[in-house]
């Protein structure tokens, strides 16, 4: 199923960031793709997606976690809920896994 992509001011940021730090062109490279499987099956076995209990959505929708990198030093990770709309997913942060 496609879904539609709402990405934060947050995430957003971190993005660019990403984007604009020569040091992590490999990092970004892996959000971006992972971002991309995300809209087109946000079940794709390579993201890894499950549920993330210690979050919620602000209407208290189930927040989830997608890997963005495995088997790395501050592997990133994307936050995303499903909502607010049919067919969209909300993604509320990307960070380095600690």
């Amino acid at each position: 199923m496609k879904f539609n992509l709402k990405i934060t001011l947050t995430a957003r940021k971190t993005l660019e960031q990403l984007k604009d730090d020569s040091g992590k062109k490999k990092d970004y490279k892996a959000v971006k793709k992972a971002i991309v499987l995300l809209s087109g099956n946000s079940r794709h076995p390579g993201l890894q997606t499950h549920i993330y209990y210690s979050i919620k959505g602000p209407s208290g929708q189930k927040a989830f976690e997608a890997y963005a990198q495995e088997n790395t030093p501050s592997a990133y990770r994307i936050f995303f809920y499903y909502g607010p709309d049919k067919k969209e997913i909300t993604i509320f942060a990307i960070i380095p896994h600690p």
